[in-house]
């Protein structure tokens, strides 16, 4: 039998000629529009009735991914324009071991963890993410992002969010390494820390990033420990700012009193995906003045100093 069509009207809807090419697709000189106006100007037209037919089969995509689908070429070409495979609407198929080919990123729905999230979906990695609304991040990332919601403290939610994860970004000092958890799989960890920051506040900021500063300091603590080649990144003060207008400075101290924009910053979470030190590798770092064109021949060079 013949797949049901994508689009088809209600018996009970009266007929009609078939609509015409989409109004931004009209040529600029049809009877629809006036000679001058731009090829994208709008279309007045009567509304039509459609009807979206969907089939049951339980293993259909959702409507807004056959439309995906349809544009990208068909499902089979989903891999050769960079799109994941679908995850089933369940969450995943998580009684099978997964590949360890995933990259976590915990607080996913922070402003600098979407950006996180965002240039990882560019790089084409499989992402997971924790979450506290997982709808929202759903509707901003996708079928992209295996968005996962529970309590850091709970052990079998972290062995639930670490497996297939061959990477963890914590773009954010949320206490994820705080409490113990099971590392031993992991190949590689990037650290967003602003221990910095905090240490060099005072007054009543100091009273308020006390919190944030002990967090900070368990997470290193737990990430110097585990023996597991890593990234700590001491950043300057987070500014939403737009990124790459702007160098770096790497200077010792920098962190303390410098900004840096959260796009920059997450940028350099990401890029430092492509390298793995031996153990762990700590650098500060801030706007400045000194361009950085290839990430992985500046951290080839910061992890040869040793």
């Amino acid at each position: 039998m013949p797949a049901p069509p994508l689009f088809a009207r209600p018996s009970s809807a009266p007929s009609s000629p078939q609509p015409g090419p989409h109004p931004r697709l009209r040529p600029s000189a049809s009877k629809h529009t006036k000679p001058n106006r731009p090829l994208l100007s709008p279309v007045k037209r009567r509304p039509e009735l459609f009807a979206v037919v969907r089939s049951k089969n339980k293993d259909d995509a959702s409507f807004a991914d056959r439309i995906l689908d349809y544009i990208e070429g068909g499902p089979k070409l989903r891999k050769w324009y960079g799109a994941p495979d679908l995850l089933p609407k369940d969450g995943g198929a998580e009684d099978v071991e997964d590949p360890r080919d995933a990259v976590l990123v915990t607080n996913g729905d922070s402003e600098i963890g979407q950006m996180v999230i965002l240039s990882l979906i560019l790089k084409r990695e499989r992402i997971k993410a924790l979450v506290k609304d997982k709808r929202s991040t759903e509707e901003a990332f996708g079928t992209y992002v295996e968005c996962m919601v529970g309590n850091i403290e709970d052990k079998s939610f972290t062995k639930k969010a670490l497996r297939g994860v061959r990477s963890v970004i914590c773009p954010t000092d949320d206490g994820f390494f705080s409490d113990p958890i099971d590392l031993r799989a992991v190949q590689h960890i990037v650290l967003l820390s602003q221990l910095s920051v905090y240490r060099n506040s005072g007054g009543l900021q100091a009273i308020v990033n006390s919190k944030l500063r002990k967090l900070a300091e368990r997470d290193e603590e737990v990430v110097l420990a585990s023996g597991i080649p890593s990234m700590i990144i001491r950043s300057a003060s987070l500014q939403t700012t737009p990124g790459g207008e702007r160098g770096f400075s790497f200077t010792e101290g920098i962190a303390a009193k410098g900004r840096i924009s959260k796009e920059d910053a997450a940028t350099i979470c990401v890029e430092a995906l492509d390298a793995i030190p031996q153990t762990t590798l700590i650098f500060e770092v801030a706007n400045g003045d000194e361009n950085v064109t290839d990430w992985k021949a500046w951290f080839a060079e910061q992890m040869a100093k040793g």
